[in-house]
């Protein structure tokens, strides 16, 4: 089996998604100023994501001051996706869901499957895929990229807010674009 890695400094995979709050998210069509901060989560089923999620939805204002534009996606169906952005209350973070498992290795993220119910009582989907964090700029190409096995030790918000700060302002490339002999 081969997982799809993405590379910093070339195109990512084509999104396409529907948002909770109408209309869909389609990667590219009108990117933020710097960058597009692309949050994939497990689904309504993960207590941590709906941490996580609060997190991002209380630094929403932070990033879009600096020209970044959020994005939450799950492959939860819509019911699902709605319910995990009014638990958030979702303002500054967009929520998109219906993310195909295919959509979902294109990525490079991985697919786990259900253990029925988690510890908040809610179902897992009989497959559904773990969390990963992009961000990608305005042309369409990876900066940088986080993907996950496990819902724990993911990245945080407010480290990434510095990291966006210093790459603005520096100019800094994104890293490990290297694909030559080693």
């Amino acid at each position: 089996m081969h997982l799809n890695a993405l590379l910093p400094r070339h195109p990512v995979p084509a999104l396409n998604v529907p948002l909770t709050s109408g209309g869909r998210f389609v990667l590219g069509a009108s990117p933020a100023e710097h960058f597009d901060l692309l949050v994939f989560y497990r689904g309504l089923h993960c207590p941590i994501c709906a941490k996580y999620l609060l997190e991002l939805e209380r630094l929403a204002p932070e990033f879009s001051s600096r020209g970044v534009q959020i994005v939450a996606v799950s492959s939860d169906g819509e019911e699902r996706g709605r319910q995990m952005a009014e638990k958030v209350a979702a303002r500054g973070v967009q929520f998109a869901y219906g993310l195909s498992l295919r959509s979902a290795r294109q990525w490079g993220l991985y697919i786990s499957t259900s253990r029925g119910q988690t510890s908040i009582g809610i179902d897992e989907p009989g497959l559904f895929s773990e969390p990963a964090v992009f961000l990608v700029r305005p042309d369409g190409t990876l900066y940088y990229g986080a993907v996950q096995t496990m819902p724990f030790a993911r990245p945080q918000f407010q480290d990434l807010l510095g990291a966006v700060d210093f790459a603005i302002s520096k100019d800094y490339p994104a890293r490990g674009e290297y694909t030559g002999e080693v």
